[in-house]
C-alpha cells in the first residue's frame, strides 16, 4: 500500500476525528458530551465488535508467537530506556513511560486498522498484552504511593487493568472459541450490527475530547516533544527493528506491529494523571499532540513498514 493509497483509506478517519474536533472548537457540540460518545464506545460497540471478531478468529493465526514476542521486546526495551533517563517520583515515572510506550488501540488504533485493513484483529493481542503486562505494572507502581498493604495493592491494579469491557470481550471471545461454544447467530448479527458503529464513534469522541482540550505549540517543553517524539518516532523504530532483524518478522504482521507501536498515548493517560494527582497537564497535552502527530505520519509508517 503506496502513500496515496494509504491517505485514500485514512479519509474517514480524518473526516470523524476531524469533525468532533471543529464541533467542539465551535462549541455545536460541547466538548463535555465526548464522555457520552467515548461511554458508547467503550463499554458498548468496541467490546461488541472485539468480541464478534475474536470469537470468529483463527486464534493459532492471530496469536503468532514470533510477532508478538517481538513486540513485546521492543515494548520492554522502551520500557528501560525511559525509565532509565526519566528522575523523579516514581509516580512521574510510571506516568512517563505510559505516555512513551502505551498505545491508543481501542479509540485510534481500532477504527484505523478498520479503515486501512478492514479489520482490527492483529491488535487483539497487543491489547492483550499491553492490559495484562504494561498497564498493571504502572498501575502497580501507581499504587504503591497509596495506602493498604502490598498485596492489597497489587490486587487493586491487576483488577483495574483487568476488569474493562474490553478486555472482558476480549477474554469471553477467546474461551469460547477455544471451547467451541456456540454463540447464536443472531446475536453475533446483533453485535456486529452495533460493533460497526464503533469506529466512527470513538474517533469523533476522540476529536470532541481533544478539540475541547484546545492545542498550543509554542507552550509545548521539551518534556512533552520528548514523549511525543519517542512515542510517534523511536518507538515504531525500535519495533521495526526487533521484529524484523531479531525476530525476522515480514509482511503483514511487520506492518501491523509497526502501525500499533506508532499509535498515540492512549487517553487513559489523563485519566491516571488526574486519579493520581500527577503531571495532570503534562498528560493532556502529550494526549492531544501525540494524536494529531500520529495521525499525520500513519501514511508514512504504512509505506516505511513494507520497505
Amino acid at each position: 500500500m503506496d502513500v496515496l493509497a494509504a491517505l485514500g483509506k485514512l479519509v474517514p478517519v480524518v473526516l470523524a476525528f476531524g469533525t468532533g474536533a471543529v464541533f467542539a472548537r465551535r462549541e455545536v457540540i460541547p466538548a463535555s458530551s465526548a464522555t457520552v460518545f467515548t461511554d458508547f464506545a467503550f463499554l458498548f460497540a468496541i467490546p461488541s465488535y472485539l468480541f464478534g471478531r475474536i470469537y470468529l478468529s483463527d486464534l493459532g493465526h492471530l496469536f503468532d508467537v514470533r510477532a508478538i514476542s517481538g513486540y513485546a521486546t521492543g515494548m520492554a526495551l522502551c520500557v528501560v530506556l525511559v525509565a532509565a533517563v526519566v528522575r523523579g517520583d516514581p509516580k512521574v515515572r510510571a506516568l512517563r513511560v505510559m505516555a512513551a510506550v502505551q498505545v491508543n488501540t481501542a479509540y485510534f488504533a481500532v477504527p484505523v486498522f478498520v479503515m486501512l485493513f478492514g479489520d482490527a484483529a492483529p491488535i487483539f493481542p497487543i491489547l492483550l498484552l499491553q492490559v495484562c503486562l504494561l498497564s498493571t505494572a504502572i498501575l502497580a507502581t501507581m499504587e504503591f504511593g497509596g495506602v493498604g498493604s502490598t498485596t492489597r495493592k497489587l490486587a487493586r491494579a491487576v483488577w483495574a487493568s483487568l476488569n474493562t469491557p474490553v478486555v472482558l470481550a476480549c477474554n469471553l471471545g477467546i474461551a469460547l472459541n477455544l471451547l467451541s461454544v456456540r454463540v447464536p447467530g443472531p446475536l453475533l448479527d446483533g453485535l456486529d450490527f452495533v460493533g460497526a458503529a464503533a469506529a466512527p464513534v470513538a474517533l469523533f469522541a476522540l476529536g470532541l475530547y481533544l478539540g475541547g482540550a484546545g492545542l498550543s505549540l509554542r507552550g509545548t517543553s521539551r518534556v512533552e516533544l520528548s514523549l511525543i517524539l519517542f512515542k510517534c518516532l523511536a518507538f515504531p523504530l525500535i519495533t521495526l527493528a526487533i521484529c524484523r532483524y531479531l525476530f525476522g518478522v515480514t509482511g503483514d504482521w511487520l506492518k501491523y506491529l509497526v502501525l500499533l507501536a506508532a499509535m498515540p498515548s492512549p487517553q487513559n493517560l489523563f485519566v491516571f494523571a488526574q486519579r493520581y494527582e500527577v503531571e495532570v497537564d503534562l498528560a493532556a497535552s502529550v494526549v492531544v499532540k501525540s494524536s494529531l502527530l500520529a495521525l499525520l505520519l500513519l501514511p508514512l509508517w504504512v509505506q516505511w513498514a513494507t520497505l
